[in-house]
């Protein structure tokens, strides 16, 4: 069987003013998000850790691409530096592609190096002036150095989305019986979809050693959970695989938040309802834009007991979706679709009612970047 060939998929976005729109229109979907959270912690989809939590990730893919367009702001003017523009997926995703990501984080660990090497932020300004006001030229290369420059600087500070984003542990509460209750967390960047996905486990911790300081269990679990964390596994296969190989970790409540695809006009292909929305709202750069988000949610029903030989061990029963095929054709117990767009392609949408969308939340841009839910 031949090879997918994933690059069909890719777009280089090599005109500068395209790029940096397409910077500007993630700039303002990043900062919408955080009100996305909040709403459904009003209407308890979230607890208030689980929103601090999410807001950490949505900061964090924020400075990605902070970092990214300083990377690529003026790259595209210059002949003969390698890597002169952004791609991205233009089709079900309308994020960078995973490469882009995976480059960056090479560039984080080496930023300091080449930091070291380059001249400051000012010293190149003055020589920029001088180039401007003496030459009479405009001082492309400077003005990519300084971007270079900026870029690494921004890297430096850290606290950005890469393609792995290791688990941490939040303490939540003392749980009977001597037990402790943690929200595990972590994110990667799904290198099929190209899209940021995020994981919140809730367990009930039995081990006599909290578990992020246990040295022994702690790594194992860390690197359990990020061995699993692909997107074609169904939250099931996670959960009970965690469940079996962990005995004093017992998953509770396990969800899988996709953060896109981003659909825009200008810059992906869509097709179906959300093309023809967009294109008969015929939104401006600012406004022309949809961003889908989806929970998948797994919950534990019930604990059942399994006798052995010296020790019993308790098992989790999980609860699955009624509705689907045989029960666990999902392989989770619900799954919310949110989509996140500005009033005039909600105008549109709703006037259409397309079928597809009927059973979406949406989530819309008002006045002044309130964030308004409508069901």
């Amino acid at each position: 069987m031949p090879e997918l060939d994933l690059t069909t998929d890719h777009k280089v976005l090599d005109d500068d003013l395209a790029a940096r729109r397409y910077f500007a229109k993630f700039a303002t979907i990043t900062r919408l998000l955080s009100g996305v959270a909040g709403e459904m912690q009003k209407d308890r989809a979230f607890s208030a850790m689980d929103a601090d939590v999410i807001e950490t990730y949505i900061r964090a893919i924020d400075r990605s691409f902070q970092a990214l367009s300083l990377k690529y702001l003026v790259s595209g003017r210059l002949d003969g530096i390698g890597q002169k523009h952004l791609t991205i997926d233009l089709h079900e995703s309308g994020f960078p592609i995973f490469q882009e990501l995976v480059t960056m984080a090479n560039d984080a660990a080496q930023a300091g190096r080449h930091l070291e090497g380059m001249p400051d932020a000012d010293r190149l300004k003055d020589e920029m002036v001088r180039q401007i006001v003496g030459e009479r030229v405009v001082p492309t290369r400077l003005q990519y150095a300084l971007s270079q420059r900026l870029y690494y600087e921004t890297l430096m500070k850290g606290g950005l989305y890469f393609a792995q984003m290791h688990p941490a542990a939040e303490f939540i509460a003392e749980v009977s019986g001597g037990r402790r209750g943690y929200l595990l967390h972590w994110g990667v960047y799904d290198s099929q979809l190209n899209v940021p996905v995020l994981y919140l486990m809730e367990v009930v911790d039995s081990g006599r050693k909290a578990l992020p300081l246990d040295e022994r269990r702690w790594p194992a679990a860390q690197a359990h959970l990020m061995a699993q964390s692909v997107g074609g596994l169904k939250l099931l296969t996670i959960a009970t695989g965690f469940d079996k190989d962990f005995e004093d970790l017992h998953p509770k409540r396990l969800r899988r938040i996709h953060l896109g695809p981003m659909y825009s006009s200008a810059f992906t292909l869509q097709s179906g309802a959300i093309r023809d929305v967009l294109e008969e709202a015929k939104a401006g750069p600012g406004e022309d834009w949809a961003l889908a988000w989806t929970v998948e949610e797994l919950e534990s029903e019930r604990v059942k007991v399994e006798k052995g030989w010296f020790s019993d061990t308790e098992r989790e029963v999980f609860r699955l979706d009624p509705f689907a095929a045989q029960g666990a054709e999902t392989g989770a117990t619900r799954i919310t679709r949110s989509i996140i767009l500005p009033q005039r392609p909600f105008q549109v949408l709703a006037e259409k009612d397309p079928q597809g969308f009927r059973s979406v939340r949406k989530f819309v841009v008002g006045k002044e970047g309130r964030v308004l839910v409508y069901n």
